[in-house]
């Protein structure tokens, strides 16, 4: 699904260059359960933005889903990033004057979807993720554990190939975070690969395996 070759991300910094990511050469598979980590300033968050097709100033080579990103317009990186990839963030990112359902239609109004087939397939994840209930609340009247809930059906609501989470327990307590990643976890074991960046070991050990980074450089896995 993912295929990195000597992926550079550089800023110009007082007549030079400050490096951010240094020759990353990766693949990720389809289905994989995939966790970046590292310490603060290792470049995670930056190389999550590229394989999110957030960010396509970037030297090297990048194939996603046998496309060329490195070669695309913006146009078209952002036509796969609709298609293809939801992102999930450690402050949530939810609309606060939006409801949980306005919040969860979203992503789809960007869409030519019908109104009512939107309401259906937001019916279905208000279901799916047992949040029927706070459909009609708003953000600040939900815990952060049901933030990040509601986080995450909106960000597979579109039923993406690809989940990226950054830090995505990150402001939970444990109770929450168990059942945050239980949610991913769920989540890849029916198809879906999934890339987060964490610092801790336990969030680390529901995935399949982790690539590490420090200062810039994938050091092993």
């Amino acid at each position: 699904m993912i295929r990195l070759e000597g992926v550079e991300k550089s800023y110009p910094y007082k007549g030079g260059r400050t490096w951010v990511l240094r020759r990353i050469t990766a693949e990720i598979r389809q289905g994989e359960f995939v966790t970046i980590m590292g310490p603060s300033g290792a470049g995670k968050s930056t190389l999550l933005g590229i394989l999110g097709l957030l960010d396509g100033a970037f030297d090297g080579e990048y194939w996603f889903v046998e496309e060329p990103i490195h070669a695309l317009k913006p146009k078209h990186r952002n036509e796969l990033h609709k298609a293809y990839i939801g992102f999930v963030f450690q402050q949530y990112h939810l609309i606060d004057d939006l409801t949980v359902y306005e919040n969860l239609d979203i992503p789809l109004s960007y869409r030519d979807i019908k109104r009512s087939e939107r309401q259906a397939m937001v019916g279905d994840i208000l279901d799916r993720f047992n949040i029927v209930g706070k459909k009609d609340l708003f953000p600040n009247q939900l815990s952060g554990g049901q933030q990040q809930q509601v986080a995450i059906a909106r960000a597979v609501i579109c039923k993406p190939k690809l989940i990226l989470a950054d830090e995505p327990t990150g402001s939970l307590h444990s109770t929450q975070g168990e059942q945050i990643m239980e949610m991913l976890k769920g989540l890849n074991d029916g198809g879906t690969t999934i890339v987060q960046v964490t610092h801790d070991p336990n969030v680390a050990a529901y995935g399949d395996r982790i690539i590490n980074l420090a200062d810039g450089w994938l050091v092993d896995e």
